[in-house]
C-alpha cells in the first residue's frame, strides 16, 4: 500500500506505440525465443518522489497461428519518468503494440519548503 501524504495528487497518462515491427521485418514480427521491447516515457512535470505507475496494452496485433504471449510492466520508474517493457518468448509473432499509462503520486506545490 503507498500512502499518499501531501495536499497535492498528481495523475498523468498517456498511450503510446511500442513498435510497429510488421512492416519492416523487425525481431518480434520475425524472432523467435525471449524478446524485449523497451521504451522511456517522460512525464511532463516531475513527481516529489517515485509515482506509481500502472501500464496495459491498449492494442495488440498478434499472429492467430502462434500462441499470444505477452508481458508488459513498468521499471526504472523515477519522479521524472518511467521504462516500458514489452516481453514475448516462443513463437509468438507480434506485429504491433500500444500501450496506455497512468502514474499517480505527490507533486510539488508552491506551499512546500525547506528548511536546509
Amino acid at each position: 500500500m503507498k500512502y499518499l501524504v501531501n495536499q497535492t495528487i498528481g495523475i498523468e497518462q498517456g498511450d503510446d506505440v511500442l513498435f510497429s515491427d510488421y512492416e519492416d521485418g523487425g525481431e518480434m514480427w520475425t524472432g523467435t525465443g525471449a524478446r524485449e521491447r523497451r521504451r522511456k516515457v517522460k512525464f511532463g512535470t516531475a513527481f516529489k518522489e517515485p509515482p506509481s505507475v500502472h501500464v496495459s496494452l491498449s492494442m495488440w496485433d498478434m499472429d492467430s497461428a502462434t500462441n499470444a504471449r505477452a508481458d508488459v510492466t513498468a521499471e526504472n520508474v523515477l519522479p521524472t519518468g518511467f521504462e516500458v517493457v514489452f516481453r514475448t518468448w516462443g513463437d509468438t509473432r507480434v506485429a504491433r503494440a500500444r500501450i496506455r499509462w497512468m502514474a499517480i503520486g505527490a507533486v510539488p506545490h508552491e506551499d512546500d519548503w525547506q528548511l536546509y
